[in-house]
């Protein structure tokens, strides 16, 4: 048995989302979105080396020995499956390890039931999961996944970075690749994949110029592709997008956006109102013809009024999202005023005073 499982036994156990490891310090877990030490002695840079290490496949060690960050994924009957990254800073070693829930939850589970009829319908173009890191992107792609391997036969190709949740093919076949172990990039499995009678393909994430392009081909090529980004709103994911293309490519990125995307799901995780467990609140927009009109003109920063009256369409702006989770007491009021853009809305909800703008009422002498 690995030393190290005893901690990453207790994270899954007490419902935390990560663990990390530093010089100097004892373990610490993220629990709700908060970080709280374990009661253990600081870790040496020996110790930590040594549990570390246990983690790591002999190719892996080579690579980190070089001089790269690794990520990799750990699986141990005893304590389930672990995203981890592991790096090197001015005392050591460090490492963080992201808990993979043993169950893929539902769409409905996740407040996303609403893409239920559109994943088992829709044949081509492009589905993007936005959000800060640790908002559960993965976690919602592999939901989709699930959904299409029990509802509908087709080849599915995913590249991820590295593979978290592992799928068994059901109706459809699942292929899982991974990016540094069976291909040397997204572009490159990108590449491959459309040589493989893809119907469906995931991407880990959209890094690059190269990734960008090829996936909008895919999706103009008649497949389904399914993707994530770090941004913030389905605003800024087409600006960021479209801002990543080389000049000569941006008016042909908006062109293919337009008649391409799918739906842009902006997403954050909230502690629940009784700070028990943690709620997604999403972001959604709809590629309608009013909102594909915008792209091609390049007035994306007019796309968060359109979501806001966009309601029948199943477009709904984050702050319109927190508001409601509010006051279905569903969420944190304090999380929901963080996380929102307009907090003056939100200012008559917040429990901890601490959290709002402090004002000053001192004068002159």
């Amino acid at each position: 048995m690995s030393r190290i499982n005893a901690f990453l036994k207790l994270a899954r156990d007490q419902g935390c989302s990560d663990v990390h490891f530093t010089v100097g310090m004892p373990p610490v877990l993220r629990h709700l979105g908060q970080m709280a030490p374990i009661k253990y002695r600081q870790l040496s840079r020996e110790e930590l080396e040594l549990l570390v290490r246990e983690t790591m496949s002999a190719a892996t060690q080579r690579l980190f020995d070089s001089g790269d960050d690794v990520d990799y994924s750990y699986q141990d009957e005893e304590v389930g499956r672990f995203r981890v990254n592991v790096y090197r800073k001015l005392t050591g070693m460090g490492a963080a390890f992201r808990v993979i829930p043993d169950r893929i939850p539902r769409l409905d589970d996740l407040g996303l039931g609403f893409l239920r009829e559109r994943l088992l319908h829709t044949t081509q173009g492009l589905i993007l999961v936005t959000g800060p890191t640790g908002t559960g992107k993965s976690t919602t792609l592999a939901s989709m996944i699930e959904l299409i391997n029990n509802h509908r036969r087709l080849n599915i190709i995913t590249l991820e970075d590295p593979v978290e949740f592992v799928h068994h093919s059901n109706l459809s076949m699942i292929i899982q690749r991974e990016v540094g172990t069976h291909t040397a990039s997204f572009a490159d499995g990108l590449r491959s994949a459309l040589r493989e009678d893809p119907d469906v393909i995931l991407v880990g994430e959209l890094r690059d110029p190269e990734t960008i392009g090829m996936a909008l081909t895919a999706a103009e090529t008649g497949h389904l592709v399914l993707a994530t980004l770090h941004t913030s709103s389905a605003v800024k994911t087409l600006a960021r997008i479209i801002d990543a293309m080389p000049t000569g490519q941006k008016a042909q990125t908006s062109t293919l956006l337009s008649q391409h995307l799918q739906v842009v799901i902006s997403q954050r995780l909230l502690r629940t109102a009784d700070n028990r467990a943690r709620r997604a609140v999403v972001e959604v927009m709809v590629n309608t013809p009013a909102i594909a009109n915008l792209i091609i003109s390049g007035k994306t920063h007019q796309l968060a009024s359109m979501l806001q009256t966009g309601g029948e369409q199943g477009m709904k702006l984050l702050d319109d999202a927190l508001m409601e989770a509010v006051k279905k007491k569903q969420v944190n009021p304090d999380d929901a005023y963080i996380h929102a853009t307009d907090k003056q809305r939100f200012q008559r909800f917040v429990t901890d005073p601490s959290i709002l703008p402090q004002i000053s009422l001192g004068g002159g002498q």
